[in-house]
C-alpha cells in the first residue's frame, strides 16, 4: 500500500583532506552544493566544525601522516565513498638545495606523498564498493621545478607518480583516478604555512 511517504535517497558521499581552508575548503562547499555529503578531515578541529556545520557535512579530525588518524577517518566513512579529493599537503621554506632543510623535506614528502598514498589505502575498498573517483590535488610544481622550491617539487612530481602508478594498477576495478595540478593560488595559510607566519614573505608571492 502506498502510504504517500518519500523516503529519502542517501546522498554520496565525499571525503575532503585538508578541508580547513583553502582549495579543500572551497572543493568541500562545491560538493555539498552538488548534493554530497561531505566528510571534512583535517588537523585543525574548530575549522572543519564550523565547516561542516555550514554544509551540513561531518567533521573528522585527521592528520593524514598519523596512522591513527587515517585509519579513525577510515571507520568513520564505513563501507561507502563515492568521491575521494586528497588534498591535504603543503610546503615548508623555500632554501636551494644547497642549504636544505632536511627536516622540512621530510615533512613535505610525509604530508604530500605518504598522507595521500595511506588515505587512498585505507579507502580504497569503500571506494571501489560504490565505483567511485580518487582525485589528487597536485600541483604545476609536479611538472617544472622553481628555484627555491626543490622539496616542494620533489613532492609533488612524486604525487603524480602515485597518480600514474594508480591508474596502472587499478585498471581492471571500478575506481577512476584523476589528478588536478593548479598553478598558483592564493589562499589563507599555503605561503604563511610555508614561510614560518611572515606575513610580508607570504604576500610577497603573490
Amino acid at each position: 500500500m502506498n502510504t504517500g511517504r518519500v523516503t529519502e535517497t542517501a546522498r554520496p558521499i565525499a571525503v575532503v583532506t585538508g578541508a580547513s581552508s583553502g582549495i579543500g575548503a572551497a572543493t568541500a562547499r562545491r560538493l555539498a552544493a552538488e548534493g554530497f555529503e561531505v566528510l571534512c578531515a583535517a588537523r585543525r578541529g574548530d575549522r572543519i566544525s564550523a565547516l561542516a556545520a555550514e554544509i551540513h557535512g561531518r567533521a573528522v579530525r585527521c592528520d593524514v601522516t598519523s596512522s591513527e588518524d587515517v585509519a579513525a577517518l577510515a571507520a568513520e566513512v564505513g563501507e561507502r565513498c563515492d568521491v575521494l579529493v586528497n588534498n591535504a599537503g603543503g610546503a615548508y621554506g623555500a632554501d636551494p638545495v644547497s642549504s636544505a632543510d632536511l627536516d622540512q623535506w621530510r615533512a613535505m614528502y610525509e604530508v604530500n606523498v605518504i598522507g595521500v598514498v595511506a588515505v587512498t589505502k585505507a579507502l580504497l575498498p569503500a571506494l571501489t564498493a560504490s565505483e567511485g573517483q580518487i582525485v589528487v590535488i597536485g600541483s604545476t610544481a609536479g611538472q617544472v621545478t622553481y628555484e627555491g622550491g626543490g622539496g616542494y617539487a620533489a613532492a609533488k612530481f612524486g604525487v603524480r607518480a602515485v597518480v600514474d602508478t594508480l591508474r596502472l594498477e587499478l585498471w581492471d576495478q571500478p575506481v577512476r583516478v584523476c589528478e588536478i595540478a593548479p598553478g598558483m593560488v592564493r589562499s589563507e595559510g599555503f605561503a604563511l604555512t610555508r614561510f614560518e607566519g611572515d606575513q610580508a614573505k607570504a604576500d610577497a608571492v603573490y
